[in-house]
């Protein structure tokens, strides 16, 4: 077995690995030469603060496709701004439309919301495949239908969702639509104006190669949704209420200026090379769906086809469960990858991998198909045992 001392980071549906070397140096940068509290003060540390949130904000309204920056929120995280967006939209007694594929980030709380708030959630199932009708989804509005809930790409079988039919839907019917793009950003083309989704949430951290503690929620211009949060935004702090003007209708607090600084960075890079990373990540994708089909004892769960996915892989070995087999990879031949559940329990029921769960491979524009040759030579090593 291998002992190589480097990781083989397949692990880059949770978290991207690494980063591009300006996001490591405007880390460190930032907090020693602009580390000030944006928007709160005139001295030339915080305008220069300010002025780095502002220039991400642009990135981010350029690489979405969007033309209000202001319309783009900084949040926590994906998760943040997927509870911002759902507690601004859905009222009481009020109807859901979701898919059994999400996150614990949307089940969680539309299930907290349908304790609290009465309100109806219908879950859409998907094909064999993992791919979600749109039809169903129209079949499924109600009058009192207030939000439509889905991710783009599937974290558990990277199955890439037909958006924009579904956003053409919802906007027949007046109904906000959020897309959570936690797995597509960065690694799939995102046009959020030619969508013309209403809302969109995204990490910072994954396919954008920003840091942790970053993320984004894009609100479009006709549509107004409830602040989820109040406080101090460094603007007319003589109001007693939260104002209404965005971002900071929406963002409330000391942001993290340095992680806004450094996702900036990472979504230059993502901009400047877009095409060959998404070249580059469905070659390796496309070679590693064609030799784990060739290999005995490996199921592979979701689209066998590079296309119309992202670069995430679900499998279980023979005679291994998914813990076990995770552990090997990482102890015996160094190579990260993720087990479980993945927060997509209902994505497992589906597939009939629940409560184990599987073995996930999610590649990212760093990796290579020396790793990827890699990690099949383990893999199949593994099955041999």
């Amino acid at each position: 077995m291998s002992t190589e001392n480097k990781i083989i980071y397949f692990d880059n549906a949770a978290t991207s690995w690494p980063k591009p070397e300006p996001v490591y140096e405007s880390l460190g940068s930032f907090l020693r030469e602009k580390g000030a509290n944006p928007g709160r003060s005139g001295h030339r540390m915080a305008q220069a603060a300010e002025r780095a949130i502002d220039g991400t904000r642009n990135l981010v309204s350029s690489f979405l496709g969007v033309g209000s920056p202001e319309r783009i929120i900084f949040t926590l995280n994906c998760t943040d701004a997927l509870n911002i967006a759902i507690h601004g939209t859905v009222k009481k007694s009020s109807h859901v439309i979701t898919t059994s594929l999400e996150h614990n980030s949307v089940t969680r709380v539309l299930n907290e919301l349908r304790e609290r708030k009465s309100v109806e959630i219908t879950i859409i199932e998907p094909s064999e495949e993992g791919y979600i009708d749109p039809d169903n989804i129209r079949k499924s509005i109600r009058k009192n239908t207030s939000l439509i809930a889905i991710n783009h790409g599937s974290n558990v079988t990277g199955a890439l969702q037909d958006a924009g039919e579904t956003a053409l839907i919802s906007r027949k019917k007046g109904i906000p639509f959020l897309l959570d793009a936690a797995q597509s950003a960065g690694a799939a083309p995102l046009d959020l104006g030619a969508l013309g989704v209403s809302l969109c949430a995204l990490p910072g951290h994954k396919g954008l190669l920003g840091p942790t503690g970053t993320g984004i929620l894009y609100v479009s211009e006709d549509l107004e949704i409830s602040s989820f949060r109040q406080g101090g935004t460094g603007t007319d702090s003589a109001s007693p209420r939260h104002p209404d003007k965005y971002p900071f209708h929406l963002e409330a607090g000391t942001p993290n200026t340095s992680g806004i600084a450094a996702l900036g960075e990472g979504i230059r890079y993502v901009a400047d090379n877009f095409d060959s990373i998404i070249k580059r990540e469905k070659e390796l994708l496309g070679f590693l769906l064609e030799e784990l089909g060739k290999t005995g004892g490996i199921r592979v769960y979701g689209p066998r086809s590079s296309e119309k996915r992202v670069g995430t892989i679900s499998l279980n070995a023979e005679g291994w469960s998914p813990d076990d087999l995770g552990a090997v990879l990482d102890e015996n031949f160094n190579i990260a990858v993720r087990t479980g559940l993945h927060c997509a329990p209902g994505a497992h029921r589906g597939l009939g991998t629940f409560p184990e769960g599987t073995v996930r491979v999610s590649c990212g524009p760093f990796n290579t198909e020396e790793e990827a040759e890699k990690l099949l030579s383990a893999l199949r090593e593994a099955v041999k045992l």
